[in-house]
């Protein structure tokens, strides 16, 4: 029997934006600068275990081999109550677009990530005209919680991070009752849940360098390419009456 039309059973394609797969867009030539990392973590306390936490990632990822950022959220102020030229606002929004992938560290308050954590991440806008800046970076997300271990915030977080279009990576860090986890220095001590927090980082890191020359073509979809050449042809279409 002749061999069907590959788009036959896809009626309600459009076959000039149906792409298939290109290996050599997913295999570019690897940039070789350290892997940017931003950090955020969600709490003003003087003795704030996401902020403890975050520096503990910072020194790993530096050992991994990455320039890293923790952004102090001191001073920023809530979202929509201040305009976006605010010195705060403006100095995490080019952390954001200048980090290649991001760790998010929360305490968890009444069942949730904290409102400072929260406040951070709607400060960073999901599209910027054309620009969507935090679009196919990659992202590790922690928690630390007064009592047993929970996910909450981490699973409001991988939430949020997937609405912001990242690349989440698959694990994770709860530190379950952190104030027997730190000692006097601020230094996390030995345990499983430090482990773990290697784990994260450490795959963080191989996830930022797998993704980050290709982020633009893994990111690249159908709808989005249809979308704009109708867009495309309602210009031309107007420019010719």
């Amino acid at each position: 029997m002749p061999k069907a039309n590959a788009l036959s059973d896809l009626p309600a394609t459009s076959s000039a934006h149906l792409h298939q797969p290109d290996l050599e867009a997913l295999r570019p030539p690897v940039s070789t600068h350290k892997p940017r990392i931003l950090i955020l973590y969600g709490s003003l306390r003087a003795v704030s275990y996401s902020r403890l936490l975050a520096h503990e990632a910072s020194r790993l990822l530096e050992h991994f081999g990455c320039e890293v950022r923790i952004f102090d959220p001191e001073g920023l102020p809530l979202p929509d109550g201040a305009p976006v030229a605010h010195p705060k606002v403006q100095e995490l929004r080019e952390l954001s677009a200048w980090s290649e992938g991001q760790v998010w560290v929360s305490p968890e308050r009444h069942g949730a990530m904290s409102g400072i954590m929260k406040a951070q991440i709607d400060w960073i806008p999901l599209a910027v005209g054309s620009v969507r800046p935090t679009q196919g970076k990659t992202l590790a997300v922690m928690q630390v919680s007064g009592g047993s271990q929970s996910f909450n915030a981490v699973n409001q977080m991988r939430i949020l991070g997937r609405w912001m279009r990242m690349i989440t990576i698959p694990n994770q860090s709860s530190v379950a009752k952190a104030f027997q986890e730190f000692d006097s220095d601020g230094r996390m001590k030995p345990s499983s849940f430090y482990d773990r927090v290697v784990d994260v980082c450490e795959e963080l890191v191989k996830f930022t360098w797998l993704t980050r020359d290709a982020s633009a073509y893994l990111t690249d979809r159908y709808s989005e390419r249809r979308e704009e050449a109708e867009k495309l042809e309602r210009r031309v279409g107007l420019k010719s009456i």
